[in-house]
């Protein structure tokens, strides 16, 4: 069998996506060629790695096995590039940042910004993903670092404290809500919703919250940004759940009001975790140490 380093990460790229459309993209491929070299690879092995349905794709026992040395190949390819490109003055290395939606938008632009300043020979590949599929890609080695909320079970990962914050429902002046101080997520329900887009880990997070309620989201409208979504709040399209942060931010130049949810889960205490921080590469632990200040 022979299979180059496009197909392995195409491989590890659709297995991630759960989806061969999603992976292709990842990959910089069309669907079409990465199809023929998912194909490509399971007639050279002679056996199926994906199982193929209406919902996505999963690995195969044969898959899963492939996956795991896919992803030490690929880890030893970038620590190769990473050594060599020391001598021809070029990046020196890159950090695989996963997090969730809270700590992407509203902690993670300042953050970042800071350490990439002090640091210009290194590249941060930062990833939106919910907080529970970040401690599984962490443990596997997909991710260099991960940050998560504080609520969300580590197993064995060593952490590190890094924010605080807490979701709130932000409303128009005037809308029902706006004259409580504190509500529930089964109340807000029962309203129009502004959200993030479908992709969005906090939006995937909310919806699975409803669906425990037996309920759903009735989302008139889906955006890119926290910021955006209380512009429409103001415009009385609906209510939204954003940051505490952000809302408060918001709030000192747009009239909204601002309602505290009294669900557990509304509290976030974020997190860093890796798997072993001895382990990581010095720039790696520049950057956990950067992002805890």
């Amino acid at each position: 069998m022979r299979f180059d380093l496009t197909d392995l990460k195409l491989f590890c790229d659709v297995v991630d996506a759960g989806s061969i459309t999603h992976g292709a993209e990842r990959s910089a491929l069309a669907l079409a060629a990465a199809s023929t070299r998912i194909r490509g690879m399971e007639n050279s092995l002679e056996a199926g790695l994906l199982v193929r349905s209406r919902q996505g794709v999963t690995p195969t026992p044969a898959g899963l096995t492939l996956l795991k040395h896919a992803r030490t190949i690929l880890a030893q390819s970038a620590r190769m590039r990473e050594d060599l490109g020391a001598f021809a003055g070029g990046l020196t290395g890159e950090v695989r940042l996963l997090a969730n939606t809270n700590a992407s938008t509203e902690f993670l632009p300042e953050a970042l910004g800071r350490f990439l300043a002090d640091n210009p020979r290194v590249r941060v590949d930062l990833e939106e993903r919910l907080s529970d599929e970040i401690v599984g890609l962490i443990a596997e080695g997909v991710g260099d670092i991960g940050i998560v909320a504080g609520t969300v079970d580590v197993g064995g990962l060593e952490t590190f404290p890094f924010r605080s914050d807490r979701f709130v429902v932000v409303a128009q002046k005037g809308h029902p809500l706006a004259a409580r101080a504190r509500v529930a997520f089964a109340d807000v329900l029962a309203y129009d919703l502004v959200g993030l887009e479908r992709t969005s880990a906090l939006q995937r997070f909310l919806a699975d919250k409803a669906a425990r309620l037996g309920s759903g989201l009735n989302l008139r409208v889906q955006l890119r940004s926290f910021d955006a979504v209380c512009r429409l709040v103001e415009a009385g399209v609906g209510v939204g759940v954003v940051p505490q942060s952000t809302a408060a931010r918001v709030a000192q130049t747009t009239p909204l009001s601002v309602i505290e949810l009294e669900d557990d889960w509304a509290v976030r205490d974020l997190t860093l975790c890796v798997r072993r921080f001895a382990d990581l590469r010095p720039y790696a632990q520049d950057l956990v140490t950067s992002l805890r200040t």
